[in-house]
């Protein structure tokens, strides 16, 4: 019933607008009551994003048996069962990223779902920094580069209509921070790169939204 709400919010969304289209309309195409679509979905936003929360369970899952080996390249790998939930189905992940750039209220929504994914990584590797003196900055640092990398590439994927090796293309950016946070990196330095690397500073306030930080971050790096 779950998907099946999902599916009908989804093409109305597509045919009417997401404005325009209500909690009646959503039940209407899908044949149920409104009790059905609140008990799956608190807000027509939810319906947007049906996927996220089993994403998010299974990211969890995953870093809880994530107790051993390079806690850089766990959380490297985390972020990859958010890019598989994508590449699954890259149509729907492409009119969705569309739909959302064209409205505010879901954009908004969208950063506090990623905003939840930072927050897990970051407690795992709380967890796993425990002993650095520096260990909880570290953590928000390396977590919040993860996403911003992970999230630069899957946004220019999906720009694309979901053309090329999405797969690649992450692999690609959370090279970075493997090579700036991984155990092969010299402990609290960035691993020195090429004559021609470019390393950004960035200083925010403590207080500032965890998406301006990605914003200007992606605007440091040159990329919307």
């Amino acid at each position: 019933m779950r998907e099946v709400l999902a599916q009908a919010a989804f093409q109305l969304f597509l045919e009417r607008g997401f404005e325009q289209t209500t909690v009646d309309d959503i039940v209407a195409r899908a044949g149920v009551g409104r009790r059905s679509f609140f008990r799956y979905f608190p807000s027509k936003e939810d319906a947007v994003f049906p996927d996220h929360e089993s994403c998010l369970a299974d990211m969890t899952a995953f870093l809880d048996a994530a107790d051993g080996g390079d806690p850089v390249e766990a959380v490297c790998d985390a972020a990859r069962i958010v890019l598989r939930m994508y590449a699954t189905n890259p149509e729907f992940s492409v009119q969705r990223y569309r739909l959302t750039q064209e409205v505010p209220g879901l954009r908004t929504y969208e950063l506090s779902v990623v905003r939840r994914y930072e927050r897990t990584m970051a407690g795992y590797l709380r967890g796993r920094y425990a002993d650095y003196e520096d260990g909880s900055l570290r953590a928000e640092v390396i977590a919040a580069a993860v996403v911003a990398a992970h999230n630069n590439a899957l946004r220019s994927w999906l720009r694309s209509g979901g053309d090329g090796d999405a797969e690649a293309a992450v692999d690609h950016a959370l090279e970075l921070v493997r090579n700036g946070w991984g155990s092969g990196a010299a402990d609290g330095e960035a691993a020195a790169g090429g004559a021609d690397d470019e390393v950004v500073v960035m200083v925010v306030s403590k207080r500032a939204p965890m998406w301006r930080v990605v914003q200007r971050v992606e605007s440091a790096l040159g990329q919307d």
